[in-house]
């Protein structure tokens, strides 16, 4: 009698365990694509960051753009080229008007600071006078060990490229503007497929609306604030009333940490110029109720749902791309994060992405799933 064959001595490794060499060298090479695309977007950071705030900024002057083409004089309409021309000339007007005066006031600012920079290290160590003499000498020779005229002029340095930047993205504004009337052509010779071109333009679409919407009420509400913070400095006689007013305008624009360091700016500034504690600590209580209010009752109020995003998601963006592009990262860390948001709760697979970065864990697709579905049956329809 033939003795039962023997059972064989190991299977075969399935696809896929952790010790599966096509996975192993799956993730080596998504390690190796993430390190070159952040290395790609560290060298190439101010080319990127101008084209970054270019498909932005274009993004908001196509409703513009529209709204013009709409419009008629008597009988006649305007022409596409002609509301596109008017739309870019504006554009450039203001983009150059406003950076002249984010300028002028930086260099304002500056020039004031020096001018205080030998009373800074007194004031600020007499904030420590409670702990104790010994503190408030230990701070105040800290502090006079930190060369702030050097910080500030290499600061002037970078300020400088705004003007820059500001003409590269009008630049860039210009072409996206002339390739604006091609745009669904090319979608659809891109995808092949007028079902997939629908597709994906309303993902643009509510890409562009939710960022649209999302900027609208965000220079609202830091207009109102700043507005607010200038008409509080100018009340207590604070001599940069004026640049405090833009400076917290503009960093308004930075989630979270903006209102903050805005806060904080407008009660060193009058600390270093009044030198009176009291004082100082109303102007700061009545700066973070101004702040509190407009950031966490009168945006969310405004903003309705049309950003949808979660708090932790917008830190860790905030981080990221400050780390990758700094400051200018930062202002585009939310509507960046909105478009990867919306891209990947459209893709299955990206889908928990977008859980993540979501409010509620629910991230809406631009197309339902029921939608989805009758668009596929009359597409096989047509092919029959």
């Amino acid at each position: 009698m033939t003795p039962p064959p023997r059972p064989s001595a190991l299977p075969a490794a399935r696809s896929g365990a952790p010790g599966d060499p096509n996975r192993v060298q799956a993730v080596a090479l998504i390690i190796i694509a993430f390190a070159v695309v952040l290395f790609l977007l560290v060298q190439a950071r101010f080319l990127l960051i101008s084209l970054a705030t270019a498909i932005v900024i274009f993004s908001l002057m196509s409703d513009a753009i529209s709204f013009i083409a709409r419009a008629r004089i008597g009988p006649v309409g305007i022409p596409n080229w002609l509301a596109s021309i008017t739309a870019f000339v504006a554009l450039a007007a203001i983009l150059l008007t406003l950076t002249s005066v984010v300028l002028n006031q930086i260099n304002t600012v500056l020039v004031t600071t020096l001018s205080y920079a030998d009373r800074a290290p007194e004031a600020i160590a007499a904030l420590f006078s409670w702990l104790g003499e010994s503190t408030e000498a230990a701070v105040l020779n800290s502090l006079r060990t930190v060369e702030l005229g050097g910080y500030l002029r290499a600061f002037a340095g970078q300020a400088g490229n705004l003007m820059q930047g500001t003409v590269l993205v009008i630049l860039f504004v210009g072409f996206l503007f002339a390739e604006r009337v091609w745009f669904a052509t090319k979608l659809v010779n891109f995808t092949g497929d007028p079902v997939k071109a629908d597709r994906v333009g309303r993902i643009i679409g509510s890409i562009i609306r939710r960022v649209n919407r999302y900027l609208l009420v965000k220079t609202i509400v830091s207009l109102m604030t700043g507005v607010m913070v200038w008409a509080l400095a100018g009340l207590f006689g604070l001599e940069l009333a004026v640049a405090l007013g833009i400076l917290t305008f503009i960093l308004n624009y930075i989630p979270n940490i903006g209102s903050i360091v805005a806060t904080l700016l407008v009660a060193l500034v009058a600390y270093v110029q009044l030198g009176d504690a009291r004082i100082t600590a109303a102007i700061f209580a009545i700066t973070g109720i101004i702040q509190f209010v407009n950031g966490n009752v009168l945006d969310p109020m405004m903003m309705g749902r049309a950003l949808r995003l979660s708090s932790f998601g917008i830190i860790i963006s905030l981080a990221f791309w400050g780390a990758v592009w700094g400051i200018p990262g930062m202002f585009l860390s939310v509507p960046i994060t909105v478009a990867a948001m919306i891209v990947c709760s459209e893709i299955p697979a990206l889908r928990p992405v977008a859980i993540l970065l979501s409010r509620e864990g629910l991230p809406e697709p631009e197309i339902s799933a029921p939608t989805a579905a009758a668009i596929g049956r009359v597409h096989r329809a047509v092919r029959r």
